[in-house]
């Protein structure tokens, strides 16, 4: 069990590191067209794993509650909404392709903030990985490590083009491969911290694992409203984004249906 834990918490870091090594073998920034087919397809995955991997269980696990059951999905969600709505808040952070920053008046390079942008969204997927090995090893919330394998893997596939996506950029804006490949691996390095936290509090309050599992949810679908699906459709008109947001989301769903 310790294995798949471990197993588990590394898979999606270890797809923004492969992602970010692409700085060394792409010589070439990759196009716009590209970016909003990278960006739509990771919108696809959060939002089909927030709701087979997060909320479901979360109302699965309340259902002695009867007509209720969705009350603690609905607090975590919010809960989960306000917390990256405040993170949005307090850190200064610079989303790809835009010219002004969010947050905080800040002296930090412009490149250090794009990496904080990142991290900023790498957070809920940390914790929603966490959640998930925090209620498969409880063995009483009904998720399994199937279930629990599906969720690393997708948020795993769609880290890998993440880490393309601020590696490749941050060397065209003047940093060596090697310092851009680092940022793009630290920008990922907060998701098994995450996990790790998640689970270490998890494992002292697991009756309230489902506003747990619907917070991380709620933050997650955050982030793909505020940052994916605007990036996915700014600039000329095009479907491509709309198109990959389908294909990640049914691949995520198939996923946590076949291994779940």
């Amino acid at each position: 069990m310790l294995k798949d834990l471990m197993l588990g918490i590394s898979i999606p870091f270890i797809g923004t590191a492969a992602g970010s090594a692409c700085v060394y073998f792409m010589r070439q920034e990759l196009s716009r067209m590209v970016q909003r087919s990278l960006t739509g397809f990771a919108a696809g995955v959060m939002v089909a794993a927030s709701i087979w991997s997060l909320l479901i269980p979360a109302m699965e696990q309340s259902e002695t509650m009867g007509r209720l059951a969705f009350v603690p999905a609905v607090i975590g969600f919010w809960l989960g909404i306000l917390f990256l709505l405040l993170l949005d808040r307090i850190i200064p952070h610079l989303h790809m392709n835009a010219e002004k920053a969010e947050g905080p008046e800040s002296k930090l390079a412009r490149t250090t903030m794009m990496v904080l942008a990142v991290t900023l969204h790498n957070i809920p997927e940390g914790m929603a990985v966490g959640v998930v090995y925090a209620g498969f090893l409880s063995q009483s919330a009904m998720i399994t490590a199937g279930g629990a394998l599906a969720l690393s893997l997708g948020i795993a596939i769609q880290n890998f083009p993440e880490g393309a996506i601020i590696s490749m950029p941050l060397h065209a804006e003047g940093q060596s491969k090697g310092k851009a490949f680092l940022n793009g691996v630290l920008s990922g390095a907060v998701e098994p911290i995450a996990a790790v936290f998640t689970i270490l509090l998890a494992a002292q309050i697991v009756p309230v694992m489902p506003y747990l599992l619907s917070f991380a949810a709620g933050a997650m679908v955050y982030v793909v409203v505020e940052e994916l699906i605007p990036e996915m459709s700014e600039g000329e008109h095009s479907n491509i984004g709309v198109v990959m947001f389908a294909v990640g989301f049914t691949l995520m769903m198939a996923l946590d249906v076949s291994l779940g």
